[in-house]
């Protein structure tokens, strides 16, 4: 299998390797953000789940 015709230029090779920086440093951010912002949404979750919960009992203990 061949990757190219022709190996690539030191620019060519250069652009990738800028390409790829960028990507991996926006697939880093993202995670970093994924993770700072996980404890509040955690949050925000268990207090809806504990909501529900508490109107269905209430729903169910009214009878």
């Amino acid at each position: 299998m061949v990757l190219w015709s022709y190996p690539p230029t030191p620019k060519q090779l250069a652009v990738s390797v800028c390409f790829f920086i960028a990507g991996a440093s926006l697939f880093a951010a993202g995670v970093h953000l994924s993770f700072a912002n996980i404890g509040p949404q955690q949050a925000r979750a268990k207090a809806h789940s504990k909501f529900i919960k508490d109107r269905l009992r209430k729903l169910v203990d009214d009878d």
